[in-house]
């Protein structure tokens, strides 16, 4: 399996290339919650997936990541695209550099589950740590909606087994509400769903990609929100 971490540090535009193969996830957020003039804030937001397609509605956004070559791409595309409502920080999300009630939105994508892993020591205490620094920075009102691997390469929920006590933690712990969506990766080609799949999920979902000639690789996800 790829070294998640150093591809985050190294290798961000590869991975920022990957991720522009799914779609936009703006009209799943808006459907929770609306987010038109909120002060917004992005937890592991990497290359900007969703800092970039909540930027132009928000009031403000602030970006943090653990990984500051992230963080570079997405300064870079809202530079790009003529936004000056943003900012960026390197953060742990167990410490957010954040006031207390600062927030009215706060989104996590495919982030917060690298805290959440069963195979990590204290992965509960992590997972507390993360959903108090949330909660503490939320607004009154606010509203909080993590995204999550539920399946790559499943046209049907599976989720990976070293995650499923973390989402039973966020739903009967925590009470948050729970639905999945297909966020299929649309590649231009073989060629390209080949590299980029082995790139970033390793060698043997590249194979199957190869076997089932899959140009849109699917995948689910699941989505958590809590208000």
């Amino acid at each position: 399996m790829p070294n998640h971490d150093e591809i985050y540090k190294l290798e961000a535009e590869t991975y920022d290339l990957l991720i522009s193969k799914q779609p936009s996830l703006q009209d799943v957020i808006e459907s929770i919650h609306p987010v038109e003039g909120l002060d917004i804030l992005d937890l592991g937001a990497g290359s900007g997936r969703l800092t970039r397609v909540l930027a132009p509605k928000a009031k403000s956004i602030l970006a943090v990541d653990a990984s500051e070559a992230m963080l570079q791409v997405t300064a870079q595309n809202l530079q790009a695209a003529g936004l000056h409502n943003w900012s960026t920080q390197v953060a742990d999300h167990r410490a957010l550099p954040v006031p207390d009630n600062s927030y009215d939105l706060i989104v996590s994508g495919w982030s917060i589950c690298y805290l959440g892993s069963s195979d990590m020591p204290n992965w509960q205490e992590n997972i507390r740590q993360v959903m108090a620094e949330i909660k503490r920075a939320l607004r009154p009102g606010g509203c909080a909606i993590i995204f999550e691997n539920f399946g790559t390469g499943s046209t049907v929920p599976n989720p990976p087994s070293f995650l499923r006590a973390y989402y039973d933690l966020l739903e009967n712990e925590l009470g948050m509400s729970h639905t999945w969506i297909r966020t299929d990766y649309q590649f231009d080609s073989l060629e390209e769903a080949e590299r980029l799949s082995r790139f970033f999920f390793g060698d043997e979902l590249a194979q199957q990609v190869v076997q089932e000639g899959w140009i849109q690789l699917p995948e689910c996800a699941g989505i958590w929100w809590l208000r």
